[in-house]
This record gives C-alpha cells, structure tokens and sequence, in this order.
C-alpha cells in the first residue's frame, strides 16, 4: 500500500543551482557582518550589509517555494492541493 507524501523535495536542478548560489552568497555576506563587528566598523555600514544578507535569504526562499509549487500544479500524480496549502502557508510565513 502506497502513501502520498504532503512534502515536496525540489527537482529541478537548475533552480536548486540557483538557490543554492544564493545561499552561499549570504553566507559570504553574514562573515562580512562578523567582520565588520570585529572591526567595530560603523552601525550604518554593518545594517545594511545584514539587509543584504537578509534580502538574499528572502529571495532564495521565495524562489523554493516558487519552483516547488510550479512543479507540484505540473505533476498530475501528487497531492497538489494539500502540497499546495502547506506551499501557500510557507510563503506567508516570509512575508
């Protein structure tokens, strides 16, 4: 007997690609604020290199949803609607 899973693991390698590039680059970002803390660099400079970091986190969230509810309304075999939702619920939670 076969279950249908309500999780999605993203496919599409291009975008996992993506994602990732992202993710790497906000972690370059996050070592910079380090730095600049160590450095006792100013408030104004270490603020918005954090909105940097933060706006890249963002974005490669918002791009994992995205790709995962595009490929859950593509694959007539998964449980769309309820993968759908928890989708929905995961892009509210960012905003």
């Amino acid at each position: 007997m076969s279950t249908k899973t309500t999780d999605h693991v993203l496919q599409n390698e291009e975008q996992i690609e993506a994602i990732m590039k992202r993710l790497k680059r906000a972690h370059g970002q996050m070592g910079a604020v380090i730095r600049m803390l160590e450095e006792s660099r100013p408030c104004e400079d270490i603020v918005t290199q954090m909105a940097a970091v933060s706006k890249a986190i963002n974005t490669a969230a918002f791009t994992l949803i995205s790709s995962s509810l595009k490929e859950c309304l593509e694959d007539p075999s998964s449980n769309s609607e309820e993968i759908t939702n928890k989708l929905q619920k995961l892009f509210l939670s960012l905003a």
